[in-house]
């Protein structure tokens, strides 16, 4: 399974669109406190639009927590510190759960979790005066690229709602 961790964020858009895709995606979401918003602001709603009771969530109060109940995984973190590209890493080398974990908008994820994974840290490439991304858009990027590596474990690779050959009718 892959798992998306947001460390303290920020913007309830960003969390709302980035629950959108975890339920898009399969993905189990961990949210690790303080939140700089509430679980039930009408932004995360509008965001999420009607994928949050799909949603497979947990919410830790700080970052130990998380640690203490989530001990095995293949951790990787997105951090404009990074020096490779996430397509750099072969996910398809465990056979344990996937932990990709994005920092706050502001500041990101702190050095003091950095520094004890750093052949771990991925980087988006962007032009060099480019701070960096926004966060919903770098969790999808970051997930996707997981998946296709993986082939898109369990995803319909056609559409169901409107039958796959909508286009044809």
């Amino acid at each position: 399974m892959i798992h998306v961790v947001l460390y303290e964020p920020e913007i309830p858009q960003n969390t709302g669109n980035i629950m959108r895709t975890c339920v898009a995606a399969n993905c189990r979401l961990h949210l690790i406190e303080p939140l700089g918003f509430s679980l039930d602001e009408q932004k995360i709603r509008r965001s999420g639009m009607d994928y949050r009771e799909k949603l497979q969530m947990s919410v830790y109060p700080d970052w130990a927590a998380f640690c203490a109940q989530n001990p095995d995984g293949e951790f990787y973190f997105l951090t404009r510190y990074g020096k490779q590209p996430p397509a750099s890493f072969d996910y398809t080398r465990t056979e344990k759960d996937i932990y990709l974990v994005f920092g706050r908008e502001s500041t990101g994820i702190p050095k003091a979790i950095l520094r004890d994974h750093l052949d771990r840290c991925a980087r988006l490439p962007m032009v060099a005066d480019a701070r960096s991304l926004n966060l919903s858009n770098c969790v999808a990027i970051c997930v996707y690229e997981v998946l296709r590596q993986l082939d898109y474990p369990g995803l319909s690779k056609t559409e169901h709602i409107k039958g796959e050959d909508w286009l044809l009718v």
